[in-house]
């Protein structure tokens, strides 16, 4: 072996297992929503969780409209920083469509989450528009707060707007301290924050706002 082979051999091999590790620990899971709901594995804060069987979607979830916010929790499904990917689907009815899905979480009151306002996608009032995608750490930082004090940080229009009546897909990038929202085949993200809490709870789970109901369906979830 000359001394150029050995030098190479020395950098190159370590390099190739790093590789093969990073990729050995790496998680990608598409995520079977109605085996869970089979396998009771939802577990339901303030709302009531059912599996519709046939749609445009496949199965898909569907949290029933109640006072409050609600989460229906994915037990079994980890997430620290990564990637989740979901379509959902709210509805053209003014203060009563919140949708979207909690990560980071701890307990029922102890989560970040983004969710969307479709009642505002496509509305003739600027102000509302730019009010269609929110992200919120819970329960120091809901909307009130944040549309106070930080006005159209953590809340942004979505261009294109998807129909409020239609599904959408939601792609979420959390990584490098920072939580990105692309919208359907967007390159640009719609949203960019930092988190604000710092929280790094692992439980995530589809949410819906107060006097929301919403369909959720194809998970995948994709740690960093």
């Amino acid at each position: 072996m000359t001394m150029i082979e050995f030098i190479l051999k020395k950098l190159i091999l370590p390099l190739v297992a790093g590789i093969w590790s990073i990729t050995a620990f790496a998680q990608h899971v598409e995520v079977d929503l109605s085996k869970l709901v089979v396998d009771k594995s939802i577990k339901a804060y303030n709302r009531e969780v059912s599996i519709v069987s046939s749609g445009s979607k496949g199965s898909y979830i569907h949290l029933n409209e109640k006072e409050g916010a609600g989460v229906a929790w994915l037990e079994g499904v980890e997430f620290k920083d990564g990637t989740i990917e979901f379509d959902v689907k709210g509805k053209n009815v003014l203060q009563q469509s919140f949708v979207g899905i909690a990560f980071h979480s701890s307990n029922d009151s102890t989560y970040d989450a983004v969710y969307f306002r479709p009642f505002n996608f496509k509305s003739k009032e600027e102000e509302r528009r730019n009010h269609s995608v929110q992200y919120i750490s819970l329960p120091k930082y809901d909307w009130p707060k944040l549309r106070s004090e930080f006005p159209n940080k953590y809340e942004q229009p979505i261009n294109p707007a998807p129909e409020p009546d239609e599904w959408f897909h939601c792609r979420l990038v959390i990584k490098n301290d920072e939580v990105s929202v692309f919208v359907n085949k967007s390159s640009a993200p719609s949203l960019v924050v930092k988190p604000l809490s710092g929280q790094k709870g692992n439980k995530i789970g589809f949410w819906v706002g107060n006097g929301s109901d919403g369909d959720f369906a194809n998970l995948s979830v994709a740690d960093q």
